[in-house]
């Protein structure tokens, strides 16, 4: 069994070009990939760069899944990770509506919403290809470092360094709980790529490089996954 393979990188820039082309390699050998797509700093200058290289793969049957997104927030608000994909990676690729899994920002019952995209997951899935990245408190997607995970899909509370996040301090908005798949969804993916880069992620990326596996690290959970790769800027190795 593999562990977390780590590839270092000078620059973001870098790591972007890098992820970008491995993203293009699994829609390339897979025609009707399930991608899972996180959003954020670490994902936007790799999805900057994948759009820029869409002539050299086709989306005709690429499926993408939403990872998380702030709960309680109208989809269309700036600020959610609905308004991102659609801007940064749904529209400029011209992916199917059919072949595209959401949670809704703001559905009239969070729990059933959660439902629903389990079982998309299980018509739909497992995800061949999960883009994530991690966050200051060491939590993905929005599971939040705590005594115990939810496995599954789920209504997440929201810790003060999420809601401290660029995108809810930049617009003013609180958003009200998070919406997200949960460790399990996650580690049942086929491949998963963990993207890290800034200096501020440097104390975390430390931590997580300890490999301890630990409820208050979620990200932790992924050295317990076969097929992990993390790749780092210089900066969030503090080097």
């Amino acid at each position: 069994m593999q562990v977390m393979q780590l590839r270092i990188f000078d620059s973001m820039n870098d790591l972007s070009d890098f992820a970008s082309d491995l993203i293009i390699s699994a829609i390339t050998v897979k025609d009707n990939l399930l991608l899972c797509t996180a959003t954020g700093n670490s994902t936007t200058e790799t999805y900057k760069k994948l759009v820029n290289k869409k002539d050299r793969f086709s989306c005709e049957n690429l499926r993408i899944i939403k990872l998380d997104e702030w709960g309680g927030v109208p989809a269309e608000h700036p600020m959610t990770c609905e308004t991102y994909l659609q801007e940064k990676l749904l529209r400029p690729l011209q992916v199917k509506p059919a072949n595209y899994f959401a949670l809704n920002s703001n559905a009239p019952d969070p729990e059933q919403e959660c439902s629903r995209i389990e079982h998309i997951l299980k018509s739909q899935g497992p995800v061949d290809l999960c883009i994530l990245g991690i966050g200051l408190n060491g939590h993905v997607a929005f599971n939040e470092p705590a005594d115990f995970l939810i496995p599954h899909c789920h209504k997440a509370s929201l810790s003060p360094s999420s809601l401290n996040h660029p995108m809810v301090r930049e617009t003013g908005v609180v958003p009200k709980y998070g919406l997200t798949l949960g460790m399990a969804n996650i580690l049942h993916a086929s491949k998963i790529m963990l993207l890290i880069s800034g200096k501020s992620k440097a104390s975390i990326t430390a931590a997580l490089m300890q490999k301890k596996i630990d409820t208050h690290l979620p990200a932790s959970f992924l050295w317990l996954h076969p097929d992990v790769l993390c790749l780092c800027d210089k900066d969030a190795m503090g080097i």
